[in-house]
């Protein structure tokens, strides 16, 4: 066993990176919004910096976000929008590798808000969850609250802060396992492709086409109307003429 881990040590593993988690309105990154983000520096394995922040989705949540969460509507409504965050915490991120449990969910949102507010964001990532289901084929499950009770790593599921610090130590778990020469492919961070079409906000004449449809209607929108894409507003015009409703 002392072999076994000396010999792992002669390796090397990322050991510098930035465990990060959000919580989204939903999970689609083309028309849901994220509501809260969680990060954290990692420097040779230990925490050292921290980036968390409640984001306002300019739309109501849904209850079972609310149930699932536990964040509220008044966490979020004086909380900044994305373009405020976004800015920061890429800087926080700078040039580190993320890692996050099913990374390329988190980092297609980070993408899409990246791409819509024109800035940059093409990172490698490492995938706990790509690991662990290369490793624990015999957990009835592998999500991140299934892997903490395996590792009885402490977890409070479906915060931003928590999942991210949660998914750190789960990588360490996982290192401590089954990392070794034959298997540092498996570890080894990769590029992170999520295409995304740049979209502008609204024009004028979809924010007044829409405006007069929903007062024709007498229906309410449960986002801010001015903060949606071009995008959003044709699927929304399209869906009410179709349907008569939202």
């Amino acid at each position: 066993m002392v072999n076994k881990i000396v010999a792992r040590k002669m390796y090397n593993y990322i050991n510098d990176y930035v465990a990060i988690d959000l919580e989204m309105t939903g999970v689609d990154a083309g028309k849901d919004k994220i509501i809260e983000i969680g990060a954290i520096r990692i420097r040779e394995g230990k925490e050292v910096d921290i980036f968390t922040s409640f984001v306002n989705p300019g739309m109501k949540l849904e209850e079972r976000i609310i149930n699932l969460t536990g964040i509220q509507e008044d966490d979020l409504k004086d909380a900044p929008y994305i373009e405020t965050v976004l800015p920061d915490l890429l800087d926080f991120i700078g040039d580190d590798i993320i890692l996050g449990h099913g990374i390329i969910h988190d980092y297609s949102f980070i993408k899409r808000a990246a791409v819509y507010n024109k800035l940059e964001f093409e990172k490698e990532g490492i995938d706990t969850l790509k690991i662990a289901r290369r490793f624990l084929t015999s957990l009835p499950g592998r999500s991140l609250g299934e892997l903490c009770s395996h590792y009885a790593i402490p977890h409070k599921a479906h915060r931003a802060y928590e999942d991210a610090r949660a998914t750190s130590l789960l990588y360490k778990c996982l290192v401590d396992e089954f990392y070794s020469q034959e298997t540092a492919e498996i570890f080894a961070p990769y590029k992170l492709i999520y295409k995304v079409k740049k979209q502008g906000p609204i024009t004028k004449a979809q924010l007044e086409r829409l405006s007069r449809m929903l007062e024709e209607k007498n229906l309410v929108l449960d986002r801010d109307i001015k903060r949606l894409t071009k995008n959003e507003a044709s699927r929304i015009m399209d869906h009410i003429r179709s349907e008569g409703h939202i």
